[in-house]
């Protein structure tokens, strides 16, 4: 009759365990991933301290037997990612495609194509100073100050090298009216 197996303590974690009984004589370490790694360190540990073993890395015949072996196995740390993964589902049949038109009237131009056209620069200060970071928000604002700009340039007179009647500033006295606050990106306030 066989004896029942004691549980013994694992070299590493120090827990107690369960051996395999396929191995229970030489097990010394719990089937815990980190204490299986401990005792593959340990192994090789043991293996290369062994007076046959001690060189077996160095040497020119070595380095020789490592590059042969290479050149016979070309690619071998590659195959695994090459390899596609097996689907999860079976192939679909593929449909035939269908041309549709579509209407001129319902299609608007892309934003990217539209608007980003103008220097990043621009769209960068434009970005800034609103705060907007959707391309849509950015798009409406430029849209906007180009209206507001062409509005001032339709209204400023032609420039002809001069202005006539025009009146020098004095250097003293009362400050510049200043220019009507604009606010960008909002809705206007009040009815």
């Amino acid at each position: 009759m066989r004896r029942p197996l004691r549980k013994r303590k694992c070299k590493h974690c120090q827990t107690f365990f369960t051996p395999d009984p396929r191995s229970a004589r030489r097990q010394r370490y719990c089937p815990a991933p980190a204490c299986r790694q401990a005792s593959k360190a340990a192994s090789q540990r043991r293996w290369r301290h062994q007076a046959a073993n001690r060189d077996y890395f160095t040497g020119p015949t070595h380095v020789e037997r490592v590059r042969a072996w290479r050149q016979a196995h070309t690619g071998y740390w590659r195959r695994q990612a090459a390899r596609p993964a097996p689907a999860l589902q079976d192939h679909l049949t593929p449909q035939p495609i269908s041309n549709q038109s579509l209407n001129d009237t319902f299609v608007t131009p892309a934003l990217q194509d539209h608007f980003f056209l103008q220097p990043a620069v621009f769209v960068g200060l434009l970005a800034h100073l609103t705060g907007f970071t959707l391309q849509e928000d950015i798009a409406t604002t430029a849209r906007r100050l180009q209206q507001l700009g062409r509005d001032i340039l339709a209204s400023a007179p032609p420039n002809s090298g001069g202005m006539p009647n025009a009146q020098t500033a004095p250097l003293s006295g009362a400050p510049a009216a200043s220019p009507p606050a604009v606010q960008l990106g909002r809705s206007a306030l009040g009815p």
